[in-house]
């Protein structure tokens, strides 16, 4: 649980000091007004990354070198204090160059940990317009959910994720080099089992999340289940995609390959299914998440709501007012009567 945020020169907040409600908080201001900036700040301090930007600085105001956010937080009864500082990786001391430091920097109770200690400390499931997109989209929007999730949970996933994406870089560099250099297979052999060992954690994580999934309730009875479709890694397998991967300079199998399909009643949601079944598919799969995460954890993450009534018809807008009485929710709006039916309500309000 979450009690205070505090920003400075995040996005387009110079300053900023909120205050969060244990039950339910909603932020309204126009679009454009920061409420999105907010959600975010406090996505980087549960998962050690941002939900949008593509690099740290991003999330720096323009008019400053060093971003910070921090919070408050509540986990078992003991209170904690996490805090990221971003930067554009350098920063002008009066030298003659700038000096070079961290992008990012990861602190708990003021004491720096790296992302895999810092991640999982304050939990959150986020829904906002973008995740409508979940079914239909591209497969790396629903790995990075599957990644989301378990790595605010699982400790060692977070730590074979890490080591997997480095594995991977300096495999397909080493693909490039036997492609363009002519280097013997050989130089790959270390980075083949790293992959393999990592990879086969990866997947049995994801593979428990979809079944956890599939085991919930669907919404209005309705049979929804994921597929997963699993890019198994082994040696068999790197063996036999061997020529096509040194010819594309890429590693061709493995988690960072996985997908999963939305099935309605066997019909595959993305090719068959309404938009508004597609939106129910989606609703299902975030309260699942929020009832994984209570599971392994012990504890209800924060329902983080970003501006999603205006996307969802009365039926499903209904269904998520009901959810976001079970946890600490924040919920941004531009238009406050979305909300007028939730009582005892704490309401913030920005820009505008």
């Amino acid at each position: 649980m979450i009690s205070k945020l505090r920003l400075n020169n995040f996005r387009n907040f110079k300053t900023k000091l909120l205050e969060f409600s244990p039950k339910i908080t909603v932020i309204v201001g126009p679009n454009a007004s920061g409420k999105t900036n907010i959600l975010e700040s406090m996505f980087v301090l549960a998962t050690g990354k941002s939900f949008r930007a593509r690099i740290e600085e991003e999330m720096v105001n323009y008019d400053a070198e060093i971003a910070r956010v921090k919070c408050r937080v509540t986990v078992g009864g003991a209170q904690s204090d996490l805090e990221a500082v971003l930067t554009r990786g350098l920063i002008d001391i009066g030298k003659s160059a700038p000096e070079k430091i961290a992008r990012k920097k990861l602190l708990v109770n003021g004491v720096a940990k790296r992302l895999v200690d810092f991640a999982g400390n304050f939990k959150v499931t986020l829904f906002g317009p973008w995740d409508l997109d979940l079914v239909t989209e591209s497969p790396s929007l629903r790995r990075n959910f599957l990644d989301t999730v378990l790595s605010q949970v699982d400790r060692e996933y977070r730590r074979a994720s890490l080591s997997y994406e480095k594995g991977l870089r300096q495999r397909n560099r080493l693909l490039l080099r036997i492609r363009e250099e002519g280097l013997s297979r050989n130089q790959l052999l270390f980075w083949d089992k790293l992959l393999i060992k990592n990879g086969d954690y990866i997947s049995l994580a994801r593979q428990g999340l979809i079944e956890f999934i599939n085991s919930t309730h669907a919404l209005n009875k309705e049979k929804l289940e994921l597929y997963y479709d699993k890019s198994a890694i082994s040696e068999a397998r790197l063996e036999q995609y061997a020529e096509e991967e040194v010819a594309a300079a890429t590693t061709l199998v493995g988690p960072h390959r996985d997908d999963f399909i939305f099935k309605l009643k066997n019909r595959d949601l993305a090719r068959f299914g309404s938009r508004g079944e597609q939106r129910m598919g989606v609703l299902w799969l975030k309260l699942a998440e929020l009832a994984f995460i209570e599971q392994k954890s012990g504890e209800r993450p924060t329902l983080l709501l970003d501006d999603i009534f205006s996307e969802l018809d009365d039926e499903h807008r209904e269904i998520v007012v009901k959810s976001a009485l079970d946890q600490q929710t924040i919920i941004t709006t531009a238009d406050p009567h979305f909300v007028k039916g939730l009582k005892g309500v704490e309401k913030i309000s920005i820009g505008g």
